[in-house]
């Protein structure tokens, strides 16, 4: 399983990230201090990294300075919006920049991209006769090649990291299409409605009125 090195000092914050990554599927480990990053970061031990910038002891850009050993991706995590700052990280090796406070959807969503960057990512995604080839970009039922548009994809692979979880129109669109978006939710329900038709999860992929819809990982009895 995929682990991730949490570096944060407000333990309410480390919470909350430890809970969105074990959503998604990860595990995590905490540290609250610069010093104690260094040695984390250098053991090569973890997958991927959320450093926090402002740390006791020593700040983040700091911290990534001292680590002598380069395999772990890091993601900086800082309420700091300086463009100065996130070109400053960027420099010394970080793979992202997210400005607190930030979504769970979107957290999980850049972690993803950084895994499958370095290699380290999920490269399919099955759920029952459905596989889905995040590399290829290609979607399978059985030993069928199923069509589907790149809208349509996405919107499929994030139905199938996120099951069993209600998912609003809004989160789709944010997550999908961007939180520039302007479009109406009736996009959403389109692009979900052929999304059933072609992968036959009429019955699977609910509704959930007045709100959105969830995949179910399993039959009702």
């Amino acid at each position: 399983m995929i682990r991730i090195l949490i570096v944060e000092d407000d333990k309410n914050i480390a919470k909350m990230i430890a809970a969105t990554l074990t959503m998604g599927g990860y595990q995590s480990v905490v540290c609250d201090n610069g010093p104690q990053a260094v040695p984390a970061l250098n053991s090569g031990d973890f997958d991927l990294a959320l450093l926090d910038i402002m740390l006791p002891g020593m700040d983040g850009f700091s911290v990534l300075e001292q680590v002598s050993c380069r395999t772990t991706p890091v993601i900086f995590l800082t309420a700091m919006q300086d463009v100065s700052d996130k070109v400053k990280g960027l420099r010394l090796g970080a793979e992202d920049y997210i400005v607190k406070p930030f979504e769970a959807v979107e957290l999980l969503a850049r972690i993803e991209v950084v895994l499958r960057r370095s290699n380290k990512g999920k490269k399919e995604l099955v759920y029952e006769e459905i596989s889905v080839n995040l590399d290829a970009h290609t979607v399978k039922k059985g030993e069928q090649l199923l069509s589907l548009t790149p809208k349509e994809f996405d919107v499929l692979v994030f139905f199938l990291q996120n099951p069993d979880i209600a998912i609003t129109r809004e989160r789709l669109l944010s997550s999908i299409w961007g939180y520039e978006f302007e479009g109406e939710s009736r996009t959403v329900d389109i692009h979900v409605q052929q999304v059933r038709r072609k992968t036959g999860l009429q019955n699977r992929l609910i509704t959930i009125p007045k709100l959105g819809y969830r995949l179910e990982s399993r039959n009702e009895p």
